[in-house]
């Protein structure tokens, strides 16, 4: 959904969700939400598992109020149901979900809360016919905290994008074989399930893809047994005196992300896997993509983790830099919107990561795009009816461009196969501009 962040505290500080949402905007404040409180197995000592079927600058403009209006209840303009775009791939989809516990790390965010958790979305191509119902979108109350934030309170929209019919299917075969891993991180603020469009299109194409909920980071995290986790990362963004701090906490976010994923990735390809389809995965082809924040995350696991071979960052900044050392060599793609994330355009630390990265790697930016081009948010804003003028790029373009310049990466990164698509402009694609500074 492209989405207007509504006003709701005036002043020199920004709320943190805000911030990382913008992407290189610092927003004089939204509010914060205020906090709320299948099978299981047991894999080794350290671990339970549980298998379930913002950067300172000026304030945003404010939407016109026709963009940013709810439409009344029983409007015939709001739908029914939401849709997400289909796969394109030759492969059916399957999900399955985690609850990964890592008990030898406590929660940065809430030490009180114990060992660090994580919930993660494992999508993998699957036999066609197989398995039950559609997999569900995202939890009701994940959604409600997701659209309040973004000063979108209009009662029947939590339920019907919470609602939001995907193309993947619960308890399906996996398809014969074994395929590359895709580790997937969301924005701060943001939950994991804004990013399944882009998971099912890997899925779809051979890929076992694993989308990480990091608890305390977004706005909602709704656990197995109900309980609702909401960000006080966030608290700790707001709590900082000055832009400096808040970026400090920020790259402290992205650094501990990196962990996350050394866990996750322990716990997928070690001698003892949590997933019950795990051996699906070729733990010698791992790559991993992220938006805004999560796109930092890609290159801090790379940096201290040498098992992922290839990353790419989504309209993410690098508070937490890319390695004075690179990245040993290892691709890495830059997809950003145009001109905010142009070479010399506000974000400096792209022109500085893209100097310290040692091997492959390109430099793209999209027209008429925002910081939300490049995860679900345009096709479900677009059903809803929301637009946002400062990104006029449609719901169509944003899922093609993704899909398309991502799987690309990934297929010449983890595959070695021809990508065409990365060594320069096509006219299939004119929003897409290549940089080379």
């Amino acid at each position: 959904m492209t989405i207007f962040l509504r006003n709701r505290r005036a002043g020199a500080a920004a709320t943190a969700t805000a911030l990382a949402l913008a992407s290189l905007a610092a927003l004089a404040g939204t509010a914060t939400p205020a906090s709320a409180s299948g099978r299981v197995t047991t894999a080794g000592p350290a671990t339970t598992a549980t298998a379930l079927a913002p950067e300172p600058a000026a304030a945003p403009k404010p939407a016109s109020p026709a963009a940013s209006a709810s439409p009344a209840p029983g409007d015939p303009a709001v739908p029914s149901a939401l849709t997400l775009p289909r796969p394109t791939g030759p492969y059916a989809t399957g999900r399955d979900t985690l609850f990964l516990t890592d008990h030898e790390r406590t929660d940065p965010w809430v030490p009180a809360a114990g060992a660090r958790r994580l919930l993660v979305s494992l999508h993998y191509p699957a036999r066609p016919g197989s398995g039950g119902d559609p997999a569900p979108y995202m939890p009701e109350a994940e959604a409600r905290l997701m659209l309040a934030q973004r000063g979108l309170d209009d009662p029947e929209w939590p339920g019907l994008v919470a609602a939001t019919r995907t193309s993947s299917r619960t308890d399906a075969r996996p398809a014969p074989g074994r395929f590359p891993l895709v580790l997937l991180s969301p924005g701060f603020g943001t939950p994991r399930a804004t990013l399944t469009g882009l998971a099912e299109e890997l899925a779809s194409r051979g890929y076992v893809v694993a989308t990480a909920d990091h608890p305390y980071e977004s706005t909602g995290t709704e656990l197995p047994d109900g309980r609702v986790l909401t960000c006080a990362a966030c608290d700790e963004v707001d709590a900082q005196p000055d832009e400096a701090g808040r970026r400090k906490v920020l790259a402290a976010v992205s650094a501990g992300r990196a962990a996350d994923f050394s866990f996750l990735l322990d716990r997928l390809t070690g001698p003892r896997p949590a997933w019950r389809h795990a051996r699906t995965i070729d733990a010698r082809r791992v790559g991993m993509a992220g938006h805004s924040i999560g796109g930092n995350a890609a290159a801090s696991t790379m940096a201290a983790d040498r098992r992922v071979d290839a990353g790419v960052t989504m309209d993410g900044t690098f508070f937490d830099p890319v390695a004075a050392r690179g990245l040993d060599g290892r691709p890495f793609l830059m997809l950003g919107t145009d001109p905010g994330h142009a070479p010399g355009a506000g974000d400096t630390s792209w022109d500085e990561g893209w100097a310290r990265l040692d091997g492959f790697k390109r430099w793209l930016t999209v027209r008429d795009s925002g910081h939300f081009t490049f995860t679900d948010t345009p096709a479900i804003g677009e059903q809803l009816g929301i637009a946002d003028p400062d990104a006029p790029l449609s719901a169509a373009r944003s899922t093609a461009i993704t899909r398309a310049y991502v799987t690309a990466f990934f297929d010449r990164s983890l595959r070695g196969r021809p990508a065409r698509l990365l060594d320069g402009p096509t006219p299939a694609h004119p929003e897409v501009l290549f940089q080379r500074p």
